[in-house]
């Protein structure tokens, strides 16, 4: 009894220390708060402008107006050059056309793009359209929605996936072209009024194409990330296509412009090695499936004599596989052990050789030299396919430094930023856009000042025209400039003294393609703000 009782006075003598206790450390958490609040709001007032508080601009980021406007005209380009019955024309001078292409070999090859000025639909140029399109959107399509023009890119997307798929028929089987090249340059005509004979070009195992199945196994592997969260059932079929014409393009290699030799006039290609690394590169994304990482670490020693090229291109995708793959380095490489790792390692060291060579002028491996007007130089046919693919790159490799907390690239004795490697795409995409010797825009459309005789046969004839297929050449040939505006097409650029020379004769020069309009795009939609890449497109 007296020991509980001496207990229960220990208890109550130690109730009211306790309680002291607790309100001291409560007053200490009061005041703690009060002083945090009080930094914040001054940090706030002081920094608010130079965004250290940087979660606030990943809520509402800030768009760059002009890069905004750029993306949304670029990307009308795609409905220019749209074959088939045509839904959601955005583009009054153009009409259906093609629909009967494909019909010989009862398919409906009838959408798809026109690759350029002409009437034909080459596969390999348009695989490549749809992987980079793919990729901007992969890695900035929450850019394209803010400027809400992300539909937009995927509508387009699909129309060159879904003539994609059709000209699959068989695992083995693959239509590369929809026209004759040699009949089509006879002709100067609009597509709706065409009427010369449309015939279809394959590659299969007696004529392999492994360089235009395997760019086009990247299109669908790429092209089923995109649509995976809003349509699986596509982006499924999508993946069954690209894993066939991967097998097919590995087991049967050759290059499809010697199989069909009638090709190298207009789109030669120069090997197949890159294209199955891009294409197996894509699918390990798409699939997560370490057979293709360890095709690209087996291959890749196989294929290893691309050295380190700085050009980005249809038929280059060497710089373009290792930035990809460098993907994977900077975000998942954590449980990928052994070879593979090592060679992803590999991969990103060689994508900073070409990121260097773009930075440094005086480096071994840089471009030979840039204009005068700081356009980066690699060759004077359409010279701005490789300026905006090479910022392209560098644009994304900032991003992927940015995002996984990468400070520095070290180049010959010099550390770079992610800012510097961005500094470069903004100068380059300037200059396309009227920051160059000739102050005018090489974006039909932008600006108050572009080209105006573009090389297209539907901007340069009248709607309601009535020639045909030879008679057309009076408007190849006429001094008046084209009567329909070629919106957001990229044209070939200017020579290496920065000059250009308006003239729909000057196919050099004044010819746009889909694959400019698709790393423009790319580019455009990284520098409408400033926010990172996902880590992951799964």
């Amino acid at each position: 009894m007296g020991r509980i009782l001496q207990l229960e006075c220990m208890g109550t003598d130690e109730k009211p220390k306790a309680a002291r206790g607790w309100r001291w450390w409560l007053l200490v958490v009061v005041i703690a708060t009060l002083v945090m609040a009080a930094s914040y709001i001054t940090l706030g007032r002081n920094f608010g402008r130079l965004n250290v508080l940087f979660h606030r601009t990943r809520r509402h980021p800030v768009v760059v107006e002009k890069y905004a406007d750029a993306l949304a005209i670029a990307l009308q380009f795609f409905d220019v050059q749209k074959s088939g019955k045509l839904v959601k024309n955005r583009i009054s001078w153009r009409g259906d056309s093609g629909l009967e292409d494909g019909k010989e070999a009862n398919l409906d090859l009838s959408k798809g793009l026109y690759d350029a000025g002409d009437l034909i639909k080459f596969g390999f140029p348009m695989a490549f359209t749809a992987t980079i399109l793919s990729w901007a959107v992969l890695e900035y399509g929450d850019h394209m929605r803010e400027v809400k023009e992300l539909q937009n890119a995927q509508d387009s997307l699909k129309w060159i996936t879904d003539y994609l798929i059709n000209a699959h028929p068989s695992p083995n089987l693959l239509y590369v072209q929809v026209g004759d090249p040699e009949l089509d340059h006879k002709c100067w005509e609009r597509p709706e009024t065409m009427t010369e004979t449309r015939p279809l070009t394959q590659v299969n195992t007696s004529y392999p194409g492994s360089d235009v199945a395997a760019e086009t196994a990247a299109a669908m592997a790429s092209a089923s990330l995109v649509f995976r969260s809003s349509n699986s059932a596509y982006s499924m079929l999508l993946l069954d296509h690209a894993r066939q014409l991967f097998t097919f393009a590995d087991s049967y290699r050759g290059s499809y412009s010697i199989s069909i030799a009638k090709v190298q006039d207009f789109y030669n290609s120069s090997g197949y090695g890159d294209e199955l690394l891009w294409a197996a590169a894509w699918l390990y994304h798409a699939t997560g499936d370490e057979l293709y990482l360890k095709y690209v670490t087996v291959e890749g020693n196989f294929f290893a004599n691309w050295g380190a090229a700085t050009w980005f291109s249809w038929d280059n995708k060497h710089a373009g596989t290792q930035v990809l793959l460098s993907r994977v380095n900077f975000f998942g490489s954590k449980e990928i052990r052994g070879e593979e790792n090592i060679a992803l390692q590999l991969y990103r060291k060689t994508a900073e050789v070409v990121i260097c060579g773009l930075l440094s002028s005086s480096s071994a491996s840089a471009t030979s030299y840039r204009t005068e007007g700081g356009l980066i130089w690699v060759m004077q046919w359409n010279a701005l396919q490789y300026a905006v693919a090479s910022a392209f790159l560098a644009l994304v490799y900032s991003d992927y430094m940015l995002t996984s907390h990468t400070r520095n690239l070290y180049c010959d004795g010099v550390l770079y930023e992610p800012m510097d490697l961005r500094r470069l795409a903004i100068m380059q995409v300037d200059y396309v856009l009227g920051n160059n010797p000739m102050n005018m825009s090489y974006l039909v459309g932008y600006g108050s000042s572009y080209p105006q005789y573009v090389h297209h046969r539907g901007a340069s004839i009248p709607r309601d025209a009535k020639t045909g297929c030879s008679d057309g050449f009076m408007w190849l040939n006429s001094t008046a400039p084209n009567p329909n505006v070629a919106v957001g097409a990229l044209v070939g650029g200017p020579f290496q003294n920065d000059s250009y020379i308006d003239s729909r004769n000057n196919t050099m020069q004044a010819e746009p393609t889909t694959y400019n309009s698709a790393v423009l795009v790319g580019l455009l939609s990284g520098l409408i703000t400033n926010s990172s890449v996902v880590p992951s497109f799964l």
